[in-house]
């Protein structure tokens, strides 16, 4: 994938599943399966911010190497989302708008 070319919730899901596929993983990607690893990954970008006050945790993009670490948990989070979406034929960003739908109705503007 280019640098140039924009990032596509589909394509990235699509190649996901293909890098699954190329290592024969697809058959430990179980819903079950795909839910534990993002709740470890979840945790493991919680543990960087677990001791850190509102102050420092509002900077931690400012040191690279943590910065990195940050980076790295978000896109472990986003991936094992990303591929327990694809097998369950969820389409992530049509469930976030409709999330954020219900919410704006259930609560109003002050």
């Amino acid at each position: 994938m280019s640098d140039e070319e924009p990032l596509d919730v589909a394509k990235l899901q699509h190649r996901l599943a293909e890098f699954a596929a190329a290592r024969d993983w697809r058959q430990y990607h179980t819903p079950k399966n795909l839910v534990a690893a993002l709740s470890v990954e979840a945790s493991e970008l919680v543990e960087i911010f677990q001791w850190l006050t509102p102050e420092e945790s509002a900077r931690v993009m400012d040191d690279p190497d943590t910065a990195h670490k940050v980076t790295d948990e978000v896109a472990d989070v986003l991936s094992y989302l990303l591929q327990l979406c694809g097998v369950l034929d969820i389409d992530p960003l049509a469930a976030l708008a409709a999330k954020i739908e219900r919410n704006e109705k259930r609560f109003p503007r002050a």
